[in-house]
């Protein structure tokens, strides 16, 4: 039976492998199957910064411009969990969003918090597509809550139920209003730190937390009053603390993101550190440029560079 299954398991990855035109994604390899891209959130207050209505990073797959290389091919069925799982995650490294989303599509239903964040991930991938217009994007936000939700509910065991269901309330805040979003701000919080609890050795998890405390640390003073008519005590952060992720991301995978880079010297920069601003923005602006988003923090970083 192992030996049975070990040869679907190959003749399945070959057809996969057929289907998307071989393995897609950075040239840094599988190690990483992921990109993170900053979506800043214009201020609703006046201010063009992302803080005060937590513009968190997004998570999409890797290369997800591309998502459409092939449009047409079928998608191989899996014989249990486990292969399903499988064939998931390689889709997702693959950049496939659309076959992605319609193969965890039949298992919406599921009780197993394992298909239903990585649903969760699939709807939020999909809405940001660049043709998904503005009611089909509403519609998979919501969806993509809701899969986290139930994946959380579930098994509130699973850490990567808690970051999704943390990154999903943080979308929904775009179509909630400035209030609700301020609110869910304590919620994401307490999912990020629940997910970092459950698995310490996740770097996105620990990034986004680190980027949560650095956009509370640099709000502006107006903002903050603003923030306390609504609520008598808004979510606040230091960027000391936003270090301490950032470096803990780095620490458990080392240049696994060009953006943690980023953000290192940018808050090395917010505390006056100059030498060690100057070396992680190095850093960032060195980091090999696979993505497009690769491209915009190495421009970033040569313009704060250029102001050092």
């Amino acid at each position: 039976m192992m030996a049975l299954r070990a040869a679907t398991r190959l003749v399945n990855r070959t057809l996969l492998e057929l289907a998307v035109g071989g393995r897609g994604g950075s040239s840094r390899g599988t190690r990483r199957s992921y990109r993170i891209r900053a979506s800043w959130t214009a201020g609703a207050l006046g201010s063009g910064r992302a803080a005060f209505l937590l513009g968190l990073p997004v998570l999409s797959a890797l290369g997800y411009q591309a998502f459409r290389k092939v449009q047409s091919s079928a998608v191989v069925f899996a014989l249990d969990k486990e292969e399903v799982l499988e064939q998931a995650d390689y889709l997702y490294g693959s950049a496939e969003t659309e076959k992605l989303y319609q193969l965890l599509l039949q298992y919406k239903d599921s009780d197993d918090a394992e298909f239903l964040w990585r649903l969760a991930r699939a709807s939020r991938d999909l809405s940001m597509l660049p043709d998904t217009d503005g009611g089909r994007k509403k519609q998979l936000v919501f969806e993509a809550f809701e899969y986290a939700k139930r994946a959380l509910e579930r098994d509130d065991k699973c850490f990567a139920a808690h970051k999704w269901y943390a990154i999903c309330l943080s979308d929904t805040g775009e179509f909630e209003g400035v209030k609700v979003k301020i609110g869910n701000s304590f919620i994401i919080r307490e999912h990020l730190e629940r997910a970092i609890e459950l698995n310490p050795k996740d770097a996105t998890s620990l990034h986004i937390l680190g980027y949560w405390c650095f956009a509370f640390a640099e709000l502006p003073w107006y903002q903050r009053k603003v923030a306390a008519v609504i609520f008598s005590t808004p979510p606040t952060s230091t960027f000391e603390e936003a270090l301490e992720f950032f470096l803990k991301a780095e620490k458990v995978d080392p240049n696994f993101y060009s953006k943690n880079l980023l953000m290192l010297g940018k808050t090395y920069m917010a505390m006056k550190d100059k030498e060690k601003a100057l070396l992680w923005l190095t850093k960032a602006k060195e980091y090999p440029a696979h993505t497009l988003e690769d491209k915009e923090v190495h421009k970033e970083a040569v313009e704060l560079l250029n102001q050092l």
